[in-house]
């Protein structure tokens, strides 16, 4: 039976200072079948205390999402925010070495977590955003390193059709699909969306992600902007945004796709207070699709 997810990223955010003690009172509101961790680098330091916490909870935490800017440091160059743009610099060979072996490290410390909640899968961004699949060959030979580090340790890594800007999400797949013959896929339907490609998956020529069972994990958000509208990217909850879930899921059954979902709608405001019916209405919408 599918099980829904709910992200902790959707409850968890800078406004209520991604304190996951918050989790002992959300969890008893929300309708889900586990969560989906959420990882962010602010909790490196406090991972004993957060590993503590959830086994005091008793929630179930099959999927880890690492930590989105780890890939970032695979692609070998800066961004930065400058007069309402972003300029990139290349790095140099001694910048790119240790950034990526700041990766390797931080890596390890979202491995220990995905071990000790006992996840078995993580989510791992192989790009992300604006410059980081420029040089998409140089991610797809380096995700290796980490997809090696999950399966000694018994968890299986997912590359996600993340937002890029050189390429496209399904381009990006296929060409770490040819290194990797047996990848593992996460589908976002909000990712796929923002580049206009949601029922391009199903096309002809991309259909064997799903049909070949390279896909074993959905994100399923809506979105309401224009295709790489980078000014409006909010994720937004089911049946807010211009996603074809109809048609999606339509052609997802066709595929034979039998794995679970995880829901990220973001639900927390400016003030960091949760909007758990919304959410509760997100797990009701998609146990109706199915």
């Amino acid at each position: 039976m599918n099980k829904i997810y709910c992200s902790t990223g959707a409850l968890l955010g800078r406004p209520n200072k991604r304190d996951f003690n918050l989790l002992e009172v959300l969890s008893k509101e929300l309708d889900c079948d586990g969560y989906e961790l959420l990882v962010y680098d602010t909790w490196y330091p406090a991972a004993d205390d957060l590993i503590a916490a959830i086994k005091r909870l008793k929630l179930s935490i099959p999927v880890v999402h690492c930590e989105k800017a780890l890939s970032e440091k695979l692609a070998g160059a800066r961004v930065w925010l400058e007069n309402g743009e972003y300029p990139h610099a290349e790095m140099t060979p001694e910048e790119d070495e240790k950034s990526l072996g700041e990766a390797i490290e931080e890596f390890k410390i979202n491995l220990r977590l995905a071990e000790e909640l006992g996840a078995h899968k993580m989510v791992f961004h192989m790009w992300n955003g604006l410059v980081s699949d420029k040089h998409i060959e140089r991610n797809i030979e380096r995700f290796g390193i980490f997809r090696e580090m999950a399966e000694k340790a018994g968890v299986l890594l997912m590359a996600e059709n993340v937002i890029c800007n050189t390429f496209d999400p399904l381009t990006n797949m296929e060409a770490a699909a040819k290194k990797y013959p047996d990848i593992s896929f996460v589908y976002d339907t909000k990712m796929s969306e923002f580049h206009g490609q949601t029922m391009d998956v199903f096309s002809p020529e991309h259909r064997w992600m799903f049909e070949k069972g390279h896909v074993k994990h959905l994100h399923i958000n809506d979105y309401d902007g224009g295709v790489m509208d980078w000014s409006n990217f909010k994720v937004l909850p089911i049946g807010k945004g211009h996603v074809d879930f109809t048609s999606f899921f339509r052609e997802l059954k066709k595929c034979g796709y039998d794995g679970d979902y995880t829901v990220e709608a973001t639900a927390f405001n400016r003030e960091g207070i949760v909007d758990v019916h919304m959410l509760n209405e997100c797990f009701a919408d998609l146990k109706k699709l199915l």
